[in-house]
């Protein structure tokens, strides 16, 4: 089922370019606007969905966190002439019809794909990741190839179970679905953690030729090691679907996810290289941010974190 979006409201410094705020600049309602020569177009969709991660055996509570970090970005201050930023509203999983839902949220990046919109889209649990995929993949066809980059602390290469899809199956369904169609699986992990996956884990990825960086690895003085890893991967690709799971981070950052880590990433300047590296690539196709529960969450922090990501990926791309 697809929700039309809450209005977005925030403080407000004047009408003057100089002074807008998004909750002033992002269009809501009716058909997407006609994207002119040199105009780029980023359209946000929420994926209100935790049905997944109530199969991985998660906390649930991320079902909520589209709306909260829409408010978390309403008074973020203008920074791009000429652009486009759309809400394009909210796909609700009812019940547990995820993979209805999921159906549903790849038709919709198909289509914000055709009309030459970037999607990005606020989940929900990380099972967003299979269904935005397929989204892009059927976009691009068998004749391009699309690189998946996640920064999280599982590699979600679970195989479905007695009880279905899961938000820790979608990098296993999306290798699956490659290998049909003979078609290579590209897949970076990045802030993998050792005490998060099994042993099992470990060598599925290595089986189906995954790619991985330890959370370990992303201190000041692998910089380099690091840089240079994302940038091989990204140049081996045409695309790339960059998904951020909101568990990679360390807890006093990210205290509103499903599962908590201690030792997670810092969302500090070397975290943002390795970011922006990607979001300035010029191939990115979508983006997501995943698994923030609100339920969970300490005074908004995990929200902002995934809100100041957002604007990330909003400022880099109508940069690139």
């Amino acid at each position: 089922m697809t929700l039309a979006p809450a209005p977005w409201e925030g403080r407000k410094d004047g009408d003057d370019p100089l002074s807008l705020r998004w909750h002033q600049q992002v269009k809501t309602g009716g058909s997407l606007p006609i994207l002119q020569q040199g105009q780029k177009g980023i359209a946000i969709v929420g994926f209100a969905s935790d049905e997944g991660v109530r199969r991985n055996k998660g906390r649930t509570g991320a079902a909520a966190a589209p709306g909260i970090i829409r408010k978390m970005c309403a008074n973020f201050p203008v920074h791009f002439d000429g652009h486009i930023l759309v809400d394009a509203g909210d796909i609700v999983c009812e019940g547990n019809q995820l993979e209805m839902a999921q159906e549903e949220l790849s038709t919709t990046v198909n289509y914000l794909l055709k009309e030459g919109y970037l999607p990005v889209l606020l989940g929900g649990g990380h099972e967003i990741a299979y269904a935005h995929e397929r989204g892009i993949r059927r976009f691009t066809g068998t004749t391009e190839q699309l690189g998946i980059i996640n920064f999280d602390a599982h590699f979600d290469l679970r195989e479905p179970d007695e009880n279905g899809p899961s938000s820790g199956t979608g990098f296993f369904q999306i290798a699956q679905d490659r290998a049909a169609e003979n078609m290579p699986f590209h897949y970076l992990a990045l802030g993998i953690q050792q005490n998060s996956n099994t042993r099992k884990l470990f060598q599925t990825a290595e089986t189906l030729g995954a790619e991985y960086l330890q959370a370990s690895l992303f201190q000041q003085k692998y910089r380099d090691q690091l840089l240079s890893a994302i940038q091989a991967f990204i140049k081996r690709t045409d695309k790339i679907y960059l998904t951020t799971c909101m568990d990679v981070f360390a807890s006093p950052y990210a205290p509103g996810v499903s599962a908590t880590a201690y030792n997670g990433l810092v969302p500090d300047a070397l975290f943002l290289d390795c970011y922006r590296t990607v979001l300035r690539s010029g191939k990115l196709a979508g983006t997501d941010i995943a698994e923030v529960n609100p339920t969970f969450d300490q005074d908004n922090r995990t929200a902002k974190l995934a809100a100041s990501l957002v604007y990330e990926i909003v400022m880099n791309y109508f940069a690139v």
